[in-house]
């Protein structure tokens, strides 16, 4: 990649993060393309040039967020860390990401994600599943998991999660809950995590 490619394509993801930042905390409504030029240094025209109108740069926000939370969680999961380490620091950053989202900003990530054959469907099959069973196996083998549990009924359970989140009657209130969720998620009902 040439220097004016790189750089045009680091302007792009000065812009996608910036307006991921504001939509984080006003949600998508309340900013607008001149604040998004604000703070990613930009001219207004130089973010229609990239993205032609706010309703694709949305689009291209959700994408780049649904990327980048991909990343991070396979971050941890390949991490050396050990595995209670991974678990603590997936939960925080469940609880991380709930407690800084705008509400308004989430209910559209659910709503794109409600719908069959969504963008985060994809990469949950591809990605998300893929790296959770690593993670299964992984506490498995270190004896933090239940042995006799199969991977089949672990991932039956994970689908039936959700299935359920996506239901939109759902979605539209599970935003508070999700550090409890998470923390059923890994360490049941019957209380914290093993040390």
């Amino acid at each position: 990649m040439d220097g004016f490619q790189r750089r045009k394509e680091q302007k792009k993801q000065n812009i996608l993060e910036a307006a991921l930042q504001l939509f984080m905390d006003f949600g998508v409504q309340k900013v607008a393309i001149s604040d998004i030029a604000k703070k990613a240094n930009v001219s207004q025209v130089t973010i229609y040039n990239y993205f032609e109108s706010k309703h694709n740069l949305v689009n291209e926000v959700f994408l780049y967020y649904v990327n980048k939370a991909s990343s991070q969680f396979e971050q941890v999961i390949h991490s050396d860390i050990p595995f209670p380490e991974k678990i603590k620091t997936l939960i925080f950053n469940k609880k991380e990401v709930a407690s800084s989202i705008n509400e308004e900003f989430y209910q559209y990530l659910m709503m794109e994600f409600s719908t069959e054959g969504n963008y985060i469907e994809k990469i949950y099959a591809e990605k998300a599943v893929p790296y959770l069973q690593l993670l299964l196996k992984e506490g498995k083998e270190q004896g933090y998991i239940n042995k006799e549990l199969s991977e089949e009924a672990m991932l039956f359970y994970i689908y039936m999660l959700k299935d359920y989140i996506q239901r939109e009657e759902v979605y539209q209130k599970i935003l508070p809950l999700t550090e409890d969720i998470t923390n059923i998620f890994f360490y049941g009902i019957m209380g914290k995590e093993r040390e």
